[in-house]
This record gives C-alpha cells, structure tokens and sequence, in this order.
C-alpha cells in the first residue's frame, strides 16, 4: 500500500518520505479500513517535528502519521460481525500510541475504533471528527446540557473552536467567541450570538457588558496560559473553564485568589485519553447534530497523499479557515 512515513523528527518537507508498504491485516477484534481522507491536525505536526517537551526521538522505528480519518472497512478479524464489510466509517486514535496512522490507504485498528458514519455524512466531514469533533463536544457538553448557560468560546475560528460554537448553539447557550477581527463575520454565521476581537485591549469589559455582568457559565478555551487572567476577570462564579490548549504559555501562573474566590473548575481535556463513556457521548452529540444539521464542520484545504508535507505547514499556519485534509484515493 502507499502511504507517507517517517523515521526522525525535522521539517516535514525533509522527514515526511512516500513509501510502499505490506497492507496491515485485521487481527481478533479488529477492521481493516480502506482509507479516502486522512485528517491532519496541529499535534500530528508537531509530533513530527519533535518539539515536545523530553521527547527526543520517534516512539517507533517508522511511523505513518495521523489520528483521524475515515473511508469503507474492507475486511474484519475474528470476533467482527461480518456485516460490518463495506459500512462507512471514521477514525479516532488512529495514530495514536500506535506505530501506524491514517497517512496511507489503509489502516487496521481496533473495531470501536471505526465509527459507524451516519447517512449522508461525506467521508471528508468524518475526517474532521476525530481530534476537531470530539474536543468540540466533551468541551461543550462535558458536564451535561448547556442550555440556558452562557458560553465563551475562546478561539472561534479554530477547528475545535468553529464546532464548538455550532454545538453549542444547538445545545441552547447563548455563545459569546473570541477570534481575530477578519474572521468575525465566519465565527458570527456559525452562530455566536456575540464576537469580540482576542486583541482588543477592552476584552474583559465588553464580555462583562454583553453578560450584564453576570460572567461567563463556561468557557471553551485554546490558550489557557495566555488568558488566565482574563479568564479570572469574566468568568461567573462556580464556572467552568473547559481547557483543551495552552500552546502560548505552557506553564501559566495562575491568580489563585479570584480563582479562589469565583470557586472556578479548570477542566483540561486530552481527547485521546477520554473514557470510553465520555468518548461515547461525545459521538452521540456529534452525530445527533450533523443529523439535524446543527453541525457543518468547516474545511480549509484538501491536499493529495503526496504533499502530505504541505498539509503539515497548512495545518500550522495562522488563520486557517477550518480542518486539513489529506486524500488517500
């Protein structure tokens, strides 16, 4: 099968190599899937590129990148109904703690693992599932229904951010985003009910004003180190932030006494760990709302299997409009 490896860390356009390898068979309890489009997300490149904190080398000797995915199982293992052959579907932690991702035309992977796409779901929406879906959801709807709540989410314009809006309109929330002044007008049509420059100096002010001072229920937050403060100033009493990123600042002070004093939960979630109870939730609610129509993840780029690199660098640029895409076929 053809597929895109690589064996050190570096440049993508220096590491990422085309390479023919045997096609996986499904073992007990697994399927094989034949892949269409393989999802690219920042931690895969950064994965590549080495720049996580005591890792100084690859896990494994060779490694085809990416978790996310979809396309049509080709063949079950033992203990796999049968009938599962052909069934569309997408992928989570295809790559993950795992040699062998979804940069290659196919992938075998335990069965839970291949999500039974709901009809008229293209293959490339079940792409941006995985990683973008499944942080949007459990940020979302971590502790139960939002209905009623405000919400803040921080970054609208992201992959994880431009689902969590429209999630959580569905959900019933009054959603209040943040995200740069040119993609207001994206972030408002996906249905935030208000949309505020990240940079404006009068941020906390004009948040604090459009919740009558009454704060923020919960917030979907991308960069917690850098917001800390900002988060302590606007957030409602026994709120929630629900923190999946803090790229800017990975080792945040935090000011403990407004914290403290707000009784404020910092919920952090890494989407590759989730239980299996929380993981199944959060599928639910993403294919309830792509069923309804709720949810239309957005997608910035579609780049064939052989410049898998250049989907590396596009994932990593700044104002992308949505997911990265790699398609197999």
């Amino acid at each position: 099968m053809r597929a895109i490896t690589y064996s050190r860390f570096g440049l993508a356009d220096e590491v990422l190599t085309p390479t023919d390898m045997p096609t996986p068979s499904a073992a007990d309890g697994e399927v094989l899937v034949r892949l269409a489009v393989s999802g690219v997300n920042p931690s895969d490149a950064k994965a590549r590129a080495g720049v996580r904190p005591g890792v100084t080398k690859p896990a494994f000797d060779q490694i085809i990148p990416h978790s996310d995915g979809a396309g049509v199982i080709e063949a079950v293992g033992n203990g796999v109904d049968p009938a599962r052959v052909g069934q569309r579907v997408w992928i989570w932690n295809g790559q993950w703690q795992r040699p062998f991702g979804t940069a290659a035309e196919f992938i075998a992977l335990p069965e839970k693992q291949a999500v039974p796409l709901p009809d008229g779901v293209s293959l490339e929406t079940g792409a941006t599932l995985g990683i973008p879906g499944l942080t949007a959801a459990q940020t979302v709807f971590g502790d139960g229904d939002v209905a009623g709540k405000t919400l803040l989410v921080s970054g609208g314009a992201g992959a994880v951010g431009h689902n969590a809006v429209q999630l959580a309109k569905a959900g019933g929330a009054t959603v209040i985003a943040t995200c740069s002044g040119k993609a207001a007008a994206r972030v408002s049509d996906a249905g935030a009910d208000h949309v505020f420059d990240y940079a404006d100096p009068d941020l906390a002010a004009q948040i604090t004003e459009v919740t009558g001072g009454q704060g923020i229920d919960r917030t979907i937050e991308v960069e917690f180190g850098a917001n800390a403060a900002l988060l302590a100033e606007i957030m409602a009493p026994n709120g929630t932030i629900a923190a999946y990123g803090s790229f800017i600042d990975m080792t945040p002070e935090l000011p403990f006494g407004p914290y403290l004093f707000k009784a404020l939960k910092i919920d952090i979630t890494l989407i590759y760990i989730l239980p299996d109870a929380a993981r199944n939730a959060a599928i639910t609610r993403l294919h309830d709302a792509l069923s309804n129509g709720d949810l239309l993840p957005a997608i910035h780029a579609t780049y064939p299997l052989a410049d898998c690199a250049k989907a590396h660098e596009a994932v990593m640029t700044p104002g992308r409009a949505g997911a990265v895409l790699l398609e197999i076929e």
